[in-house]
């Protein structure tokens, strides 16, 4: 019986098989491909027929039929493994997260994403057991959502922008006013960030503190990104998104959606999201760090923070007691207020986010950060 050969990428060892020169062009092209096969073969003759038993050794090594065989039988193990992980994800939501715990909620009724939809839906914590649900306009992602005793107020700067007043007026006035800061407005501002999202372009995008969802309705627009989550904290301001949503004619529902989290405990599966947008925000967060580092959490390697906030400096370094009156500020109403590009650079870096670049105009900045591949 012929010793048992290992089919390597090494050709020349097939002139050594006993039916090599009866091997036609196809069979050989064959042998050539299995040679530089990733998956491991192992060359033998076929059991011998009991008619063909009683012949020699000699005579059944050169008539026997060669067969292969797979010596690395882990590979179809790994598939199915594989296969039963691809079944896990799909009955994840595979993005949105448990505030509470951080691992991935399960839809348990009508999956969906898009804001035309998610009134119906819920989802489960499979480790806290904790259920969250859509109501009409949103979904509530926050730790205290369906306590009914229970609640906690925010800074000042965050209980402002759940007034019904302010999330009416904020597209009626009020993000206009910020052109006297040298804001450029929100259709130059997003040419402008477009070149820091442009290695992420295709994939989701949050836009946090979206207030009533102005750059949330031009990423959707733009076609861009696969999915357009707009988050707030203030239920007024998503309500008023949804209201501007339904007035739009061919507004891209599908892959829409509006989530009710807190900035410092953001509702999604670490390292899920490809881009995320704070617009005017980083200032009204009460703890910037807190809220950054929480966006780097849920970034993918190589995912992009882009925001824009207001810096003073210039010829404001020049009032008195410049810090001492920021830290009564954000003391009385939990803002913050910057006071160099450097304060902003060292945030992204503390928080582990690297690459910063930013932008300028008079107190405008735009910046972005990426997290580290």
């Amino acid at each position: 019986m012929a010793t048992p050969m290992a089919v390597t990428a090494n050709t020349s060892l097939f002139s050594n098989l006993p039916l090599s020169s009866s091997l036609n062009r196809s069979t050989r092209l064959f042998f050539t491909s299995l040679a530089f096969s990733p998956t491991k073969f192992r060359l033998r003759p076929a059991a011998p027929t009991s008619s063909s038993s009683s012949s020699s050794s000699s005579s059944s090594s050169s008539s026997s039929p060669a067969t292969f065989v797979d010596t690395n039988p882990t590979n179809s193990i790994v598939a199915e493994e594989e296969k039963e992980e691809e079944k896990e994800v799909k009955q994840s939501s595979n993005l949105l997260a448990c505030p509470v715990c951080y691992d991935s909620l399960k839809w348990t009724s009508n999956p969906s994403l898009s804001v035309d939809t998610i009134g119906g839906s819920s989802l489960q914590c499979g480790t806290c057991q904790k259920t969250y649900v859509g109501n009409q306009t949103h979904l509530d992602l926050t730790v205290t959502t369906g306590a009914k005793s229970y609640g906690e107020p925010m800074s000042l700067t965050t209980e402002f922008f759940r007034l019904p007043l302010i999330s009416a007026l904020y597209e009626r006035g009020w993000r206009q006013s910020f052109f006297v800061g040298g804001f450029p407005g929100p259709e130059k501002e997003f040419e402008m960030m477009k070149g820091f999202l442009k290695p992420v372009l295709g994939g989701n995008i949050i836009d946090a503190s979206c207030g009533s969802g102005l750059f949330s309705r031009l990423f959707a627009k733009s076609g861009l990104f696969s999915l357009v989550v707009a988050l707030d904290y203030s239920e007024n301001m998503l309500q008023q998104c949804y209201e501007f949503i339904q007035q739009e004619e061919n507004f891209p529902k599908e892959n829409f959606t509006l989530v009710r989290a807190d900035i410092s405990r953001l509702p999604f599966v670490s390292s899920s999201i490809d881009a995320v947008h704070a617009g005017a925000a980083l200032h009204c967060w009460p703890s910037p760090s807190a809220a950054v580092a929480e966006i780097s959490r849920i970034l993918r390697p190589g995912g992009v923070f882009v925001a824009t906030t207001a810096i003073y400096d210039g010829p404001l370094a020049l009032v008195p007691f410049r810090s001492t009156l920021r830290q009564s500020a954000r003391q009385v109403s939990g803002s913050n207020f910057f006071l160099s590009e450097r304060e902003l650079e060292e945030l992204c870096r503390a928080c582990g986010l690297v690459g910063f670049k930013c932008i300028r105009n008079r107190l405008f900045v735009m910046i972005s950060a990426t997290k580290p591949s």
